[in-house]
């Protein structure tokens, strides 16, 4: 990802803050939609089966990376186009670690306060609702904002920019797709508001654009990028 993505990037991320600060109803609207008179979603085996693949999905990936580098340089028969490189293998964690988790899990979620859907008294809940950009809410720990599923699933993001050239484009467009049905389950569930979803999703965004730009080589391509002994 170059300059010009990453700008773009911060825009919708200021205009998604602009947007939901000038109208708050917004999350409140977005959760409504799902809930009805049994309140949220997300109690039938099919949709907790989905959740659960796409929970451990990015950890998996992670997994699979660093198994298929050690093996490599184990002298396992890899593939040479499956074979990541340190450089790129280090990117990927240090994207997974800096972003699903220390910025969202270990910074915003339990330092932002913000109750979720489930907790506020327009879905039944005993917490008042607060707007994203207030951090006075009543929720104690492992709050709404913002979500970490989403985070983690929109970090997929990163594997999927080592692809090769031919596989690029759709790699992209299945973890971006991954991010949104993520999201869009946390909504339905009752788990975060609309706002917590996309501002996760555009913050992970952004830090695995960034430290691709500064780890990843502009002249090399794929899941080879950078020195093999690194």
């Amino acid at each position: 990802m170059r300059s010009s993505p990453i700008a773009l990037l911060f825009l919708l991320t200021l205009a998604t803050g602009v947007v939901f600060a000038l109208w708050p109803e917004l999350d409140l609207m977005g959760a409504a939609f799902f809930h009805g008179q049994d309140g949220f979603p997300g109690n039938s085996p099919l949709l907790r089966a989905l959740r659960f693949t796409l929970f451990y999905l990015p950890a998996a990936v992670m997994v699979g990376a660093a198994a298929l580098w050690l093996a490599g340089r184990l002298g396992a028969p890899v593939p040479d186009r499956f074979f990541p490189r340190g450089r790129s293998l280090a990117f990927m964690a240090l994207s997974l670690a800096l972003g699903p988790g220390l910025l969202v899990n270990l910074g915003l979620k339990d330092h932002w306060h913000r109750p979720r859907p489930v907790q506020v008294r327009e879905f039944g809940g005993p917490l008042d609702f607060r707007p994203w950009y207030e951090t006075d809410g009543a929720c104690a720990k492992n709050c709404s904002f913002v979500s970490g599923e989403t985070s983690g699933a929109f970090w997929l993001a990163a594997p999927a920019s080592l692809a090769p050239p031919p596989l690029r484009l759709p790699a992209m467009a299945a973890a971006l797709g991954v991010g949104a049905l993520t999201g869009g389950l946390r909504v339905a569930f009752g788990g975060h508001f609309l706002s917590d979803a996309l501002f996760a999703g555009l913050l992970t965004l952004i830090l695995v654009a960034l430290l691709r730009r500064f780890i990843i080589r502009p002249d090399s391509e794929g899941l080879r990028d950078g020195d093999p002994h690194l």
